[in-house]
């Protein structure tokens, strides 16, 4: 979060702030020699009946109607009469019912103003908290659907092909060290992610060996952007896991990441038996990855990402453009 942010996000800077703006609504608009002195002892006079509507009031709306309504009647009422206690002392003029009503609805629209503010602040903050929730969600169910995979790559190799096993062990320790302890934040440098995607793609490399045609093409300025972690690692885990080929031709995986301005342009190709494929798709059988990807994409990136996954022909082809 940038220092900007935190000043904005900063609950003493947003009152003062429209604080601030009622102030100079009020110099503008008050009939007075001294509008600026005026102007403040109103600010004054309106800010304790807000504050207690706010945090002590509003709690009553959705816990008890007829409470919440006779509290905030009795709040309007007794800081409407004592301010104009207070105005008709200052003024050494009698109160009367004009000044009463004409101070009582200037308040009633600062209590309704401010109780405004603070219910959709709250629902924003409600909000966040739900997206930042169902995020963490997300990862949670990211990891383990990776590591499964791969545990299943590992006891595969521990059966036909001992002799791979410590650089695989190596391998599969550097991608748990990254999705454990790097992952923790919203955003990682693109570097790392596409660290992350070698390490993964070698790992498939040493199980597959001669099997599979891989091709993994990088491009562009890397090193200043930031992406949302194991985001894309879910593509390549797809390519993989579903990787197949027609009579008569080897399987391939092609992974092409490039950068081009402000924008990622991610592609992601896989060979496939296209009747399997189509069998797999019929049934549903897409697994989560691919989904928790497309709600982690609708989050973070809103507005700002291209998705487009489809078989073709004998290839299954994932499109992805993200603008930073």
């Amino acid at each position: 979060m940038s220092k900007f942010d935190t000043i904005i996000d900063n609950k003493i800077i947003q009152n003062l702030f429209i604080w601030c703006c009622l102030l100079v609504i009020l110099v503008g608009t008050v009939q007075s020699d001294a509008r600026v002195l005026t102007a403040i002892y109103i600010v004054l006079l309106l800010a304790p009946a807000v504050y207690i509507n706010n945090l002590l009031i509003l709690p009553f709306f959705n816990k008890n109607r007829i409470v919440f309504i006779a509290l905030f009647l009795a709040n309007l009422l007794v800081f409407t009469g004592i301010s104009v206690t207070l105005i008709s002392v200052a003024l050494q003029e009698p109160i009367s019912t004009k000044m009463f009503a004409n101070f009582m609805g200037i308040l009633f629209l600062a209590i309704v103003f401010g109780a405004t503010i603070k219910i959709a602040r709250n629902s924003f903050l409600r909000r966040q908290e739900e997206k930042n929730a169902e995020l963490k969600l997300l990862k949670a169910q990211l990891n383990p659907h990776f590591l499964f995979n791969t545990l299943n790559n590992l006891y595969g190799l521990s059966v036909i092909k001992s002799d791979k096993l410590p650089q695989l062990m190596l391998k599969l320790s550097d991608l748990l060290r990254y999705s454990l302890y790097d992952t923790r934040e919203t955003y990682v440098p693109l570097e790392k992610e596409i660290k992350y995607l070698e390490n993964y793609i070698s790992l498939e490399a040493i199980r597959l060996e001669d099997q599979t045609t891989i091709d993994f093409n990088k491009s562009g300025n890397l090193s200043s952007k930031s992406i949302a972690p194991m985001l894309l690692i879910v593509f390549v885990e797809n390519a993989f896991k579903h990787l197949g080929s027609t009579a008569g031709t080897q399987s391939s995986v092609l992974v092409d990441i490039a950068v081009q301005d402000n924008q990622l342009i991610f592609k992601c190709v896989n060979s496939i038996d296209h009747t399997q494929e189509k069998e797999q798709l019929e049934t549903g059988k897409s697994g989560i990855g691919l989904e928790n990807a497309k709600k982690r994409l609708a989050f973070l990136y809103p507005q700002k990402h291209k998705l487009i996954a489809s078989p073709q022909n004998n290839n299954y082809i994932v499109n992805l453009t993200l603008d930073f």
